[in-house]
């Protein structure tokens, strides 16, 4: 990172490489990372080392204005790859990826319309006192005017969040179904206990080639009928790497037949950014189902092994694309959300 340009306005100490350094040097100055236990110290540090990873494939020069705009959302991918990769338990780097995602909203979360979702999200998958942490070593391990102010606003989200109940711990629900419609329903109540409807029982899966979903199926969902993009992929004689429209119209029509019968079914298919979920999840929730998501994985070598012993192996480049646009399932997605490390 050394030698990428940043704002002069907001970071007037230099490159990346030298706000990270000094953010690092920050948080071991803190008397609230200090009185955490260990195993939280090294996670948090670890969230302050990876804040601005995405920063440097991310800024722009444009007549003397340096932008670094979807570094946050960039650096979620990034660091959740590089910890795959060096194999930390999946909860450790959630957790950190999730910090990352978000470690600029305590800068001006009050003049957020949607902090409750980005909060109680937040307290799911990571914690919000360590945001609030990270948030603080980020704007102390930088030379910039508004240092005071922004303090000030890390405090109004730390006190924010203690009245939502869901600084330190996860967000209470009335019940998972309340927890899936509030996600799904912009300015819905988070304390109204929705009226479970649901009618029929879908599991979704998410993973990457190779990972082992037929597998799963076989041992946990047998007998049910199955959607499978890599059936329907044979079925019309398409590439893995070719264009997948017809692939994706087909397994959808495959799915509204079994849903309008009310029939139970997994849903078979990479799905490894939640934009590609959320249109399976969405479908299924018209019809009134109850989702369970299942998140599977295995360390990269594994996957890649287990993919070249397929009789139809997708190409390594196409796995190693996808899995640079991973996205972890959380529990924000479903009813049920489980991750599976299938190498255990």
């Amino acid at each position: 990172m050394e030698g990428v340009p940043q704002d002069p306005v907001h970071h007037a100490e230099g490159d990346v490489s030298v706000h990270t350094r000094m953010a690092c040097e920050a948080l071991v100055s803190l008397p609230e990372w200090r009185a955490r236990p260990e195993a939280e110290r090294v996670r948090l540090f670890a969230t302050v080392l990876l804040h601005d990873v995405a920063k440097p494939f991310r800024t722009q020069v444009d007549e003397g204005r340096i932008t670094a705009h979807g570094h946050s959302r960039a650096g979620d991918l990034m660091a959740r790859r590089l910890l795959w990769e060096m194999g930390r338990p999946i909860e450790w780097r959630e957790h950190v990826a999730a910090l990352v995602r978000h470690h600029q909203v305590p800068f001006w979360a009050l003049e957020r319309p949607d902090l409750d979702q980005i909060a109680f999200r937040v307290s799911l998958i990571a914690r919000n006192d360590d945001l609030a942490t990270l948030a603080r070593a980020d704007i102390l391990g930088r030379i910039c005017a508004d240092t005071e102010s922004v303090l000030e606003n890390i405090a109004l989200f730390e006190e924010y969040c203690r009245e939502r109940d869901c600084l330190d711990r996860p967000r209470v629900f009335p019940s998972d179904h309340a927890r899936f419609q509030y996600f799904r329903t912009p300015g819905r109540d988070p304390s109204y206990a929705a009226y479970d409807d649901t009618r029929v029982d879908v599991t979704v899966l998410s993973g990457l080639p190779g990972v082992g979903k037929d597998h799963w199926i076989a041992v946990n969902r047998p007998g049910w009928p199955v959607v499978s993009l890599d059936a329907v992929r044979s079925r019309l004689r398409i590439a893995p790497d070719g264009d997948q429209r017809a692939v994706v119209a087909a397994a959808f029509e495959e799915a509204r037949t079994l849903l309008r019968a009310g029939e139970r079914f997994v849903w078979n298919a990479t799905n490894i950014s939640r934009q590609l979920r959320d249109r399976c999840i969405g479908l299924a929730a018209d019809y009134r189902a109850r989702i369970t998501l299942v998140g599977l994985e295995a360390p990269k070598n594994v996957i890649h092994t287990r993919n070249r012993a397929r009789p139809e192996p997708v190409p390594a480049a196409v796995v190693d694309r996808l899995a640079a646009r991973w996205e972890a399932v959380d529990p924000t997605e479903a009813h049920v959300v489980e991750r599976v490390d299938t190498s255990v």
